[in-house]
């Protein structure tokens, strides 16, 4: 099984930003694909970004051009570079890892952390 940890959330002011941390117990090199997805109170969970295991990234529209995605095979962690941040960021943000083995696709997810973005 693959456990994963986030850390990095916190309060920042509109404008400002944050790094998200997702670390694995297990290699991430064997997951064909991590995303990040949040969900605010009162909404529903959505994707934020997420990335394959060769590097392909996709965006949600609303973070394009201020969130970036990134891994790190070597220490078994994942990256949200989060910037200029908007107060509709406001989430709890999750790790998400998934694994194919065969026909059966695992989902594994963090237990969240929290951005909150408000002056």
């Amino acid at each position: 099984q693959v456990q994963l940890v986030e850390s990095g959330g916190g309060l920042v002011q509109p404008g400002g930003s944050l790094r998200l941390s997702c670390a694995a117990s297990g290699s991430i090199g064997s997951i064909n694909r991590m995303g990040w997805y949040r969900q605010a109170p009162g909404s529903q969970r959505e994707l934020v970004a997420h990335i394959t295991k060769s590097g392909i990234t996709t965006y949600a529209d609303s973070v394009k051009g201020r969130f970036t995605i990134s891994r790190d095979n070597a220490k078994n962690t994942m990256y949200l570079q989060m910037s200029s941040l908007k107060p509709e960021d406001t989430a709890v943000y999750y790790c998400n890892a998934e694994r194919q083995i065969i026909a059966t696709v695992y989902n594994y997810w963090g237990q969240g952390t929290q951005v909150t973005v408000s002056s």
